[in-house]
């Protein structure tokens, strides 16, 4: 259910001209970042097609599109649907590509450093329902709990679209997607740092704690803290 309520959530209507381009990549992100994982069936074609505002043809382009990229597998007939495929990277695969570097890496972090501690903040001002609640702390438990490098980054991207998630802001949850996007492409082209990751767990716990606390001068804090410290590794590593 988690990971419904995600999905629903930050799936966004698709903007421009560009209707098939913009499906497979809102699409594609979702499968990337984890909000669509591995197994999980996409809803049904005509609740899909509304949520993105396409025409059910766009979208059932953009699905040919995505199973040919060996995103999602498609089985027919009855009980059939679209089921995604995708499975983690680990990060350093050479099969990533080239992630930004210079000018554009920093673009990317220093958006991040304005919008996720935003988010954080307003989650912290809102009040949370009781699953919301058990949500965030379920979020929280799959980062700590991941044993793989793979799995650890996608449940890192699936708790911080959680908290802008609980923000309660359309523009916000879609900023913070772009965002991790961003960010799991640059994470894929370093080593992976079991101290960072010991760390960044560390600052994910005070994080959640001050949102469920309702303190969002600590949570806005301790975000912005997060954030520099995976700056400042990229910087170093990627340059």
């Amino acid at each position: 259910m988690p990971q419904l309520h995600l999905a629903e959530t930050a799936l966004q209507a698709v903007r421009g001209s560009n209707a098939f381009e913009a499906t497979v990549e809102h699409l594609a992100r979702a499968i990337r970042l984890g909000v669509l994982s591995d197994g999980q069936q996409l809803p049904p074609e005509r609740e899909l097609a509304e949520r993105l505002g396409v025409s059910r043809s766009t979208l059932r382009d953009a699905i040919a599109a995505l199973r040919e990229s060996g995103l999602v597998t498609t089985r027919r007939g009855r009980g059939g649907g679209t089921w995604v495929t995708y499975a983690a990277e680990l990060p350093s695969s050479p099969a990533r590509g080239q992630a930004r570097s210079g000018a554009a890496m920093s673009d990317a972090l220093d958006f991040r450093r304005v919008v996720e501690p935003g988010a954080a903040w307003l989650a912290a001002t809102r009040s949370l329902a009781s699953d919301q609640r058990a949500w965030l702390a379920e979020s929280l438990a799959a980062v700590a709990d991941a044993e793989d490098p793979a799995v650890h980054r996608l449940a890192d991207s699936r708790l911080h679209l959680a908290i802008a998630t609980l923000a309660g802001s359309p523009m916000l949850i879609d900023a913070v997607t772009r965002a991790q996007s961003a960010l799991h492409d640059m994470l894929g082209a370093i080593p992976v740092l079991r101290r960072n990751i010991e760390h960044s767990n560390d600052q994910h716990e005070q994080v959640v704690g001050a949102i469920l606390a309702g303190d969002p001068e600590t949570a806005r804090a301790v975000m912005e803290e997060h954030c520099d410290a995976t700056s400042a590794l990229l910087r170093g590593l990627i340059g």
